[in-house]
This record gives C-alpha cells, structure tokens and sequence, in this order.
C-alpha cells in the first residue's frame, strides 16, 4: 500500500526531517535527536506535526445520542469549547480506540482518532449511526501541529487574539489565528508539559507553520519528531494505541475506568461493568527499573521465581530521570505500587519496581 503523505511532508523533508511509515504515513520521526528534542518540549517549545491524526465531525439533534452509544465517557457532560478523553469500546471487552470529542456546538462534534484507526472507527461509529446522524470524515483535509512546552504559550500569543495563557486544561476556543480565520486551539496535548493543538485545512498549513517558527524563534522553538512524542507520552504515562491498549485489553484493566460511566448505556457496558465490580485478573501498571536495563515492548515480565507474570508493553529510556521506564500487563497480585518485578532482557532478569504514574513530576 502507498504510504500517505500530510501537507507538510516537503516542508519536513526539507527541514531535515528523518522520514519514517507510520500508521500508514510519511511522518516525520526526529530532524536532530529524540533527546535533544524531547528535553526542547520540557523545558521550552516544540511544534510536532500530527496531521495523521483523524477527524470526524458529527452533526444533528441525535449526535449527542450517537457518542453517548459508541463511547465509555460521558459526553452530555461537555459544554460548548470543552473536549473530553474517552474510548470506543467494542463487544467483548476490548478497545476499538481512544480518542477526543470536542462540542463545536449543542448539536455539533469533532471526534479526534488515531491514524491507524480512521477507517476501522469510522466504520465502528457508523454502524450505530440508525438516527441519521450527519456525519463528515474531514481527516484528509486537515493538519494538525501540536506546540507543546513551557513556553507554549507565550511564543504564541502574538499569532491570536486568543487568551493562550488562560486556557483551561481540555478547552478550546475557535478564532482567527496567524491571520487564518475559524482555527481550533486546543489545550489538550499528549507531552505532559502543557501546551495547545492547533487545527487549521491544508490549504493554510505551511502559512500556519511557518507563522508559528517565525514567532516561537526567539523562545527556541524546534520542530519534534514522533521519536520525542513517544518518550514525551510515555514519561506521562498515557497510552499508544496498539501498544497498551487494543482490541484485547479492557479500559477496567488499562485503568481507564475514570473514563468509563456506568451511569448510561453503551457498547458492552454491561459485561464491563461486571468486570469492575467482580476485580480483574491482569491490570497495565508502570514501573521503573532498578537494575540498569531499558525495557522494550514484548519483553516478558517475570516474578522473583522467574515465573511469567505480565508483558511489556511501551519501554524507553526516560531522558529526563536517567533510567528504564515501561508499562504493562502484570497479575493483579504484583500491580501494587512498590511491587518488586523483573524485566526479561535477553534471557537476564532485571529488577524493576511497579510505580504511580505519571513518571516524570514537573
């Protein structure tokens, strides 16, 4: 299958950019080094393109109806600018995806999605969509940068007559920006070190590109690849799709019960809810590892007595805490925070301690 490209892809090339497949892209995966990059979001700003990202708008008196069946959250909760993590569980305790659903207006949403996902969620929603919901797959006409840091804010705020620095952890506000009207800005963001996603069409991308470079220059802004994003994400201790969760793992289990209401119906609600209440079996903790090792996806995680009690399923080395960080699966008897676990690295098990996310504490 040819690889997509995002409207940038040129931009990127030219900027130096390694160049990598990525749930189906061209996407950018570092321009200098993963940790040059991620300690340039934590301790100033960055701009990633995530264009890959998908884009769903959902529109009529029956939209609300339409979420509130397909996802776990409980999205009559959302006013006007606010937007809410969920997930679209699917019929026997898995997870179709994660994603974010924005309230443009009362009859009127955006549902943000994982590239590798667009067409599958697509599909999923539409296959519970019997009240004629109007619905827009726009992921192809838009682009998506994410400027994430501390210094967020302030190297942008000359673009907007938006107030950036006041706005609230998941809100947005629409307005005109760089000079291109109706622009989403968002502070949402998937780094940990705050910051605001911006949604404009393709036919403005490089305009907005190059307004934000031009106004973050003197705050040190660089562009970042997904190789920081992933490290970024993963200090944090929020989940990739497809690494630690996918149609196999329940949100009871990925501990992303806070974003699973039992207070409506929705797919599968009710063997979910049967889950909560009866315990789980296995549950995605993080841990950090005491002995020097960095953990990668798949390794096996063992118990003192070398018996397999979980997989890994995201690993790196954090550069911020200067050790091996991961999450994963493990028996429900070593999910305690403190719980001693043993990595499998190449045949040597490796001391590891279960922790309380997120990781890396500002």
């Amino acid at each position: 299958m040819e690889l997509k490209k995002i409207a940038l892809n040129d931009v990127h090339e030219a900027l130096g950019a390694k160049m990598v497949p990525f749930a189906g892209y061209n996407m950018p995966v570092r321009y200098s080094s993963d940790i040059e990059e991620h300690k340039t979001v934590r301790e100033a700003v960055g701009i990633f393109d995530v264009s890959h990202m998908g884009e769903f708008i959902l529109r009529g008196p029956k939209a609300l109806d339409l979420i509130q069946r397909v996802t776990s959250n409980d999205a009559s909760k959302l006013a006007d600018n606010k937007v809410q993590y969920s997930c679209l569980p699917n019929e026997n305790g898995g997870i179709v995806d994660d994603l974010l659903v924005y309230r443009l207006a009362e009859e009127e949403y955006m549902l943000v999605v994982n590239a590798s996902n667009i067409d599958k969620d697509w599909n999923w929603v539409s296959k519970y969509n019997t009240e004629g919901v109007e619905m827009e797959n726009i992921s192809d006409q838009i682009s998506l940068f994410a400027v994430q840091g501390p210094k967020a804010a302030e190297a942008l705020q000359s673009l907007t007559q938006i107030d950036l620095p006041n706005m609230v952890y998941y809100t947005f506000d629409k307005g005109e920006f760089a000079g291109v009207p109706d622009v989403i800005v968002s502070a949402t963001g998937y780094t940990g070190a705050g910051g605001f996603e911006i949604y404009v069409k393709n036919e403005d991308a490089q305009k907005v590109f190059e307004a934000i470079m031009a106004a973050g220059k003197d705050y040190g802004i660089k562009p970042i690849g997904l190789g920081a994003r992933d490290t970024l994400r993963l200090e944090m201790g929020f989940c990739l799709y497809g690494n630690d969760i996918n149609d196999t793992t329940s949100p009871i289990e990925a501990g992303l019960g806070w974003v699973t209401k039992f207070d409506k119906d929705f797919t599968n609600a009710a063997n979910l809810k049967a889950q909560k209440e009866q315990g789980i079996s296995r549950k995605l903790v993080g841990f950090e590892m005491v002995d020097k090792a960095i953990p990668r996806a798949h390794y096996e995680i063992v118990n003192a007595e070398g018996e397999k009690i979980g997989e890994v399923t995201s690993g790196t080395m954090s550069p911020m805490l200067g050790k091996g960080i991961g999450l994963g699966y493990v028996a429900k008897d070593y999910s305690k925070t403190g719980s001693e676990v043993f990595i499998r690295v190449r045949n040597k098990d490796m001391k590891a301690e279960v922790v309380k996310l997120p990781f890396y504490k500002k």
